[in-house]
C-alpha cells in the first residue's frame, strides 16, 4: 500500500464519525460540508479540515482530491420514517455528481440507508457517475459484524475509477454487547463526561418499572394499562421497540437521533429506569471518551444517534485505502 499523502471531501459530514475513520487510514480532509453548525464545529474539533462549509449544493471549484465520502440525508429512504420519494432531501444526493466532477477523486464513497439502493435518486446517481467514468459496486453491511455493540445495517455505494474494492469481511466472530460497552460507567449519571440523561417524569419512572430486561410497552400495557395512552391500544403489536428495555448480553438496536426519548425505540437502560445517557451511546456507537461535542443535549445526541458506528466505518475505509 503506497504511504502517500491522500486527501478527502467530507459531505453531509456531521459530526465525523465516518470522517474519523478516513482520518485514521491517511485521509486528510480539504474541505468538510456540513450545514448543521454545531455538528460542524464537533467535526472540526475531532476530525480537522482545511476548509469548512454549510450549504452542499454551492460547489467548491478548485479543491482535488483522492476520496469524496457522502452520507446524504436518509430520512426520505428509511424505513424508520415516512420513506417520502417526495422529500426534498433526497435531492441532495444528486449533488454528490457535481461535486465529483469538479473536485475529480479517484473514489466516491456513499453511505446511507439499505432502501437507497431501490430509489430512483440511487439509479440518476449511478448513472451520472457512470458517465463520467466510475464503475461501482455496493455492499450492506452490518455494524454488529464489525465490532460495534449495534445491529446497524447500512448501505455503502463505492464508485472508483482505480479499481474495485474488496467487500470487508466481518471483522468479529462473536457480536459485542452492550454490557461491554458500558463497562466503567457509573450506572448512575454524574453530570460529567456527558454521561447525562433526562430525568424521568413520575409517570415514566412508573413504566419504566414494569419493563424487564428485553421488555417493552406491552408489559406496561398488561401490568398497567391506565398508564398507557390510547394510541399504544390502537398500534397494538406494531412497534414492539417502543419503550423497549435493552438487553445488557446483546448489541443494541439502531440508535437512533431519539435515544433519549422511551417513545423512539428501544433505549431503556438494562436495569436502570431511565433512558441511555449521551455517553452510553456514544459508546454504542464506538465513539472515544475523549471527543468533545458541541451543542445542547439533543443536538448532541442528533449528532452521535446520526453517524456511522466507527467500527464499521473503520473497516469501509480500510477497504478504500487498499486501492492507493
Amino acid at each position: 500500500m503506497n504511504q502517500k499523502t491522500l486527501h478527502s471531501v467530507d459531505l453531509f459530514s456531521g459530526a465525523g464519525l465516518l470522517g474519523y475513520a478516513f482520518r485514521k487510514q491517511g485521509f486528510f480532509a480539504k474541505l468538510a460540508v456540513e450545514a448543521d453548525a454545531r455538528a460542524a464545529q464537533t467535526f472540526k474539533e475531532n476530525v480537522g479540515a482545511d476548509r469548512m462549509t454549510v450549504d452542499v449544493r454551492a460547489i467548491v471549484k478548485g479543491i482535488n482530491c483522492d476520496v469524496i465520502v457522502a452520507g446524504p440525508p436518509c430520512q426520505g429512504f428509511s424505513s424508520l420514517g415516512k420513506r417520502d420519494a417526495s422529500d426534498e432531501r433526497n435531492e441532495l444526493s444528486l449533488c454528490i455528481a457535481d461535486w465529483a466532477k469538479a473536485c475529480k477523486p479517484s473514489v466516491v464513497l456513499v453511505e446511507n440507508v439499505p432502501l437507497f439502493l431501490e430509489s430512483q435518486h440511487f439509479v440518476m446517481l449511478k448513472s451520472k457517475m457512470k458517465k463520467m467514468g466510475y464503475e461501482s459496486t455496493e455492499w450492506v453491511l452490518n455494524a454488529a459484524d464489525f465490532g460495534a455493540a449495534q445491529r446497524r445495517v447500512r448501505a455503502f455505494i463505492v464508485f472508483s475509477k482505480i479499481g474495485i474494492p474488496s467487500k470487508p469481511d466481518p471483522t468479529v466472530k462473536k457480536h459485542r454487547t452492550v454490557r461491554s460497552v458500558f463497562r466503567g460507567l457509573s450506572l448512575e449519571p454524574d453530570d460529567t463526561g456527558m454521561h447525562v440523561a433526562p430525568k424521568p417524569s413520575k409517570l415514566a419512572l412508573d413504566r419504566f418499572k414494569l419493563i424487564p430486561e428485553g421488555g417493552d410497552k406491552r408489559d406496561v400495557m398488561n401490568a398497567s394499562p391506565e398508564t398507557c395512552p390510547p394510541s399504544w391500544r390502537r398500534i397494538g403489536n406494531q412497534a414492539t421497540d417502543v419503550w423497549g428495555r435493552m438487553q445488557y448480553d446483546n448489541p443494541s438496536n439502531t440508535l437512533r437521533c431519539s435515544f433519549q426519548n422511551a417513545s423512539k425505540g428501544r433505549y431503556v437502560h438494562p436495569t436502570e429506569n431511565r433512558v441511555l445517557t449521551l455517553r452510553e451511546g456514544a459508546r454504542i456507537q464506538g465513539i472515544p471518551d475523549r471527543w468533545k461535542f458541541h451543542g445542547d443535549r439533543s443536538s448532541i445526541a442528533r449528532q452521535i444517534g446520526n453517524g456511522v458506528p466507527i467500527p464499521l466505518g473503520n473497516a469501509v475505509a480500510q477497504a478504500i485505502r487498499q486501492l492507493f
